[in-house]
């Protein structure tokens, strides 16, 4: 049986650091960041890692609320299409600068792709 995408991506210590860089770039891009302004960051990376750890197939002890929920305070302060885009392309990035390879990056982006829709609460 394969490994799931989890395992195949290097398990919690590429989820980790995966994470950093990401809001790393998340953070600096001035088109986004406003929105993390009263983020506590350091609970929101452990969320975030949680999360992906979750839907890439590894252990789940996500306990955050459900996409629709945790970004509709967001939709109110005007999150958009190109907010999630940018978004996006910082975790595409992340992940070409981190070695993943290309068949699993495309499906990392399936996945962050599948949540559009509960994000932009559409």
């Amino acid at each position: 049986m394969p490994a799931n995408l989890y395992a195949q991506l290097g398990g919690e210590a590429t989820v980790n650091a995966a994470v950093d860089l990401f809001y790393r770039k998340v953070l600096s891009d001035n088109s986004i960041s406003t929105f993390f302004d009263t983020t506590d960051m350091d609970a929101q990376r452990a969320k975030q890692a949680a999360f992906l750890t979750m839907v890439f197939g590894g252990p789940n002890n996500y306990t955050g609320t459900d996409m629709r929920t945790a970004h509709a305070p967001l939709i109110e302060k005007g999150l958009n299409e190109s907010h999630f885009n940018a978004v996006a392309g910082h975790l595409q990035t992340t992940l070409e600068e981190l070695g993943v390879s290309a068949d699993l990056i495309e499906q990392v982006m399936s996945i962050a792709a599948s949540t559009h829709d509960d994000v932009l609460n559409l």
